[in-house]
């Protein structure tokens, strides 16, 4: 059933802010010096909290998202933040000239934490980050890989069932959604878990966009158990044992999220 975190904007914020400062900041540290005078963009912020860390390490941070509301709890939590000039907070398309010609060239970091598994036409997506990376900027991703056991999401579903069932949003879109219908999952769930069945990414296909953007893979990790489960069911994070990490497709299945830093 769907946990804390999915009615909670606290509670999402603080684990944002905890995952980030353990995970998310270090493994970016590892290919690419933070401080003053970095610039950190993160799409599909939410409210904010996973920027919280790299702004403390005197970085400036911009968080974009789509969803309003979640810019307007972000810009209150962090009012102080935001009113010293640390971070700033936009509701708008990347895509939009005016956004491009605001921020074209201007990031040392992109984050995508959780955000790519959601966008449509990673294809022209992915690429098109570029053009707000400075020379040597990197983008990290994070996300979990379409066939690992709750890859569909489903986890947010209202029905305890469907919620807890590992593996079947894998299956064809049709039945999948039947199922979903016939479980009573409310209209508005089973229209965003379609979303993210149409935007499904595995590691291979993130791998090959990689390469035909031109982007180099500077760091990775796989995980068997993601860090984020330690809020959501108490699991300590374990990373993925390194031979299934060089198992195509297998891995997909036993991997419940991947960590990567690339650069052009």
């Amino acid at each position: 059933m769907a946990l804390k975190q999915h009615s909670d904007e606290q509670a999402r914020y603080d684990q944002q802010v905890d995952n980030s400062r353990s995970y998310v900041l270090p493994f970016i540290e590892k290919t690419h010096k933070l401080g003053a005078g970095t610039n950190v963009m993160e799409i599909g912020t939410g409210e904010g909290g996973v920027l919280l860390p790299f702004a403390e390490k005197g970085c400036f941070c911009v968080g974009v998202d789509l969803a309003a509301h979640r810019i307007e709890i972000a810009n209150r939590i962090l009012a102080k933040e935001v009113s010293e000039g640390k971070m700033a907070f936009v509701c708008q398309n990347v895509y939009d000239e005016a956004f491009l010609q605001r921020f074209a060239g201007f990031f040392d970091v992109i984050i995508l934490k959780d955000a790519i598994e959601h966008i449509p036409e990673q294809e022209r997506f992915i690429p098109y980050l570029k053009k707000f990376l400075k020379p040597g900027g990197q983008i990290f991703f994070g996300f979990p890989p379409w066939y690992m056991p709750f890859g569909g999401h489903q986890q947010i579903g209202a029905k305890k069932l469907t919620s807890k069932l590992p593996y079947y949003h894998i299956l064809p879109k049709p039945i999948y959604k039947g199922i979903l219908k016939i479980a009573g999952e409310p209209e508005g769930v089973i229209n965003e878990l379609m979303d993210i069945h149409d935007t499904q990414i595995s590691i291979e296909r993130f791998e090959r966009i990689i390469k035909a953007s031109g982007l180099k893979v500077m760091n990775k990790q796989h995980y068997l158990i993601n860090p984020i489960y330690k809020y959501k069911f108490g699991l300590q994070p374990r990373e993925q044992w390194k031979p299934i990490t060089y198992l195509p497709y297998l891995r997909n299945f036993l991997t419940t999220c991947v960590y990567y830093t690339v650069q052009a």
